[in-house]
C-alpha cells in the first residue's frame, strides 16, 4: 500500500493512500483524510493509518453512524468540547444520556456524513411531539438540550474535517419561551426561616438567601475560605455528584472564584454554626478543625450530596407548608433583593459569579423591571428573625 500528502493550507494537510481493490469492480479504492498539524506529524499520521490498514483495523469515515462517532467522542479519555475546554464529569454525563435517549434511537444509524438538515428538523418535530418517555412530548428546552449535544458533536467533525460542515447549525433549536425565575416574595422570606429555626437546613438555607452561592458552592465551602472577622467568605470550589460519587471542583471559569462580603446576621450564623461544630467535633475525638474542614458536612465530616439537599428541602417544604420554590430559587430571591437594592449588575454579576453582566441581564431581566423595593432589606430582617 502507498500513500502520499499534500498541502492544503498552512497547517493543514490532505492525507492520500491506497486501500487495495475493491472486490466488486476490481478498481483500486483511494481514501482521503484531512488534517491539522505539522509535515512531520501528517507523516506520522499516514504512517499509523496506512499501518491500521494492513492490519484491517481502519474504519471508513463514509461509513461511520451518527451512533458510532457519538459515542466514540463521549467515551474518550478527555472530551473537549465547543469551547476548547474538556467537559466537566457532571455535564459529560448528562451529554451521554441525551445521546443515548434523545439522539441515538432517531438518528444514530445514519452515516455521519449523509446527515441533512431537513433531518435534523424531522427530528426536532419527532422529539416534540412523542420523544419523552412513552411516548409524550418533549419540552422545547430539553430538544434545545439535545440539539447543542449534536451541535457540538458535529461542530468537533467539521473541525477534523470528518464532516464538511456542522448541518446541527444551519438548523436552529426550537425556541424557547423565557420563563421568569422563581423567587421567594419579600413577604415569604420571614416565614420560610421561622419555620426552618428547629430544622437542620435552617443555616444552609440561610446562608443561601444571604450570599446567594449555588448549592454546590455552599457544600464546598471550608473554614478556611471563611473570614469572620472580615465578614467574607470565598468561593473557590464546589461539591459535582455524578452517577460516580461526589467530588470537589473548580469553578467552571475565573467569575466562578470570587470573594462575597456577609451582613453581620449570616457572620453570627456562622460562628455559632462553627461553635456547634466544635463541640461535636470533641464528643467525636476528631481534634479542632482545619483550613480543610467543610462548613457543612455529614457527621464524619464528608461531602454532602446537593441532590440529597434538594430533596431534603422539597420535602420539608411539603411537610412544613412552605412556599413550593426550588432550593436554587434561593440564589434567585437574593438575586431579586439585590436589584430591588439599587446595586448595579456589574457588582450583582460579579457577586453571583455569572460569566459577564449580561448573563445576569438574561436570566434577571424581569426582576429589573419592578420596582419592589421592600425585597432590599426583607432578607436581612427575616435572617434577624428566623436567626
Amino acid at each position: 500500500m502507498t500513500g502520499h500528502i499534500r498541502r492544503r493550507g498552512e497547517r493543514s494537510w490532505e492525507l492520500k493512500f491506497d486501500v487495495g481493490a475493491d472486490p466488486a469492480t476490481g478498481r483500486r479504492k483511494i481514501r482521503y483524510v484531512s488534517f491539522k498539524g505539522t509535515k512531520k506529524q501528517a507523516e506520522q499520521k499516514l504512517v499509523a493509518l496506512l499501518a491500521a490498514e494492513q492490519k484491517g483495523e481502519s474504519v471508513d469515515p463514509s461509513r461511520v453512524t451518527v451512533a458510532e462517532y457519538l459515542r466514540s467522542w463521549l467515551n474518550a479519555d478527555i472530551v473537549i468540547g465547543n469551547k476548547g475546554k474538556a467537559l466537566s464529569a457532571k455535564t459529560l454525563e448528562r451529554y451521554r444520556q441525551l445521546a443515548e435517549q434523545q439522539i441515538i434511537p432517531h438518528l444514530g444509524a445514519t452515516a455521519l456524513q449523509k446527515l441533512r438538515p431537513a433531518q435534523i428538523q424531522e427530528w426536532h418535530t419527532a422529539l416534540l411531539t412523542h420523544g419523552g418517555k412513552d411516548g409524550a412530548p418533549l419540552s422545547a428546552r430539553t430538544v434545545g438540550h439535545a440539539h447543542r449535544v449534536l451541535h457540538e458533536a458535529l461542530a468537533r467533525a467539521a473541525a477534523a474535517e470528518t464532516v464538511h460542515r456542522n448541518v446541527a447549525a444551519i438548523v436552529k433549536a426550537p425556541h424557547v419561551e423565557t420563563e421568569e425565575v422563581e423567587i421567594l416574595e419579600a413577604e415569604q422570606i420571614t416565614g420560610v426561616l421561622k419555620a426552618l429555626r428547629d430544622h437542620g437546613l435552617h443555616r444552609i438555607v440561610s446562608l443561601a438567601l444571604a450570599t446567594g452561592a449555588r448549592r454546590g458552592e455552599l457544600l464546598g465551602l471550608q473554614w478556611g475560605d471563611v473570614d469572620l472577622d472580615a465578614s467574607t467568605l470565598t468561593i473557590q470550589r464546589s461539591v459535582e455528584e455524578t452517577k460516580s460519587g461526589l467530588r470537589l471542583k473548580a469553578p467552571k471559569t475565573k467569575h466562578g472564584r470570587r470573594t462575597i462580603s456577609l451582613p453581620r446576621t449570616a457572620v453570627e450564623l456562622l460562628r455559632s454554626h462553627l461553635r456547634e461544630q466544635r463541640e461535636l467535633r470533641v464528643a467525636l475525638g476528631a481534634g479542632r478543625e482545619a483550613k480543610e474542614t467543610l462548613v457543612f458536612s455529614t457527621v464524619e465530616g464528608g461531602l454532602l450530596s446537593p441532590d440529597n439537599v434538594s430533596r431534603d428541602w422539597a420535602r420539608t417544604v411539603k411537610s412544613r407548608k412552605l412556599p413550593q420554590v426550588s432550593f436554587h430559587a434561593l440564589r434567585h430571591t437574593h438575586a431579586s433583593a439585590l436589584i430591588a437594592a439599587g446595586l448595579d449588575v456589574v457588582k450583582i454579576s460579579r457577586r453571583l459569579g455569572h460569566s459577564s453582566p449580561n448573563v445576569t441581564l438574561t436570566v434577571y431581566a424581569h426582576v429589573f423591571e419592578k420596582t419592589d423595593t421592600t425585597a432590599a432589606t426583607a432578607i436581612e430582617a427575616a435572617l434577624q428573625l428566623g436567626g
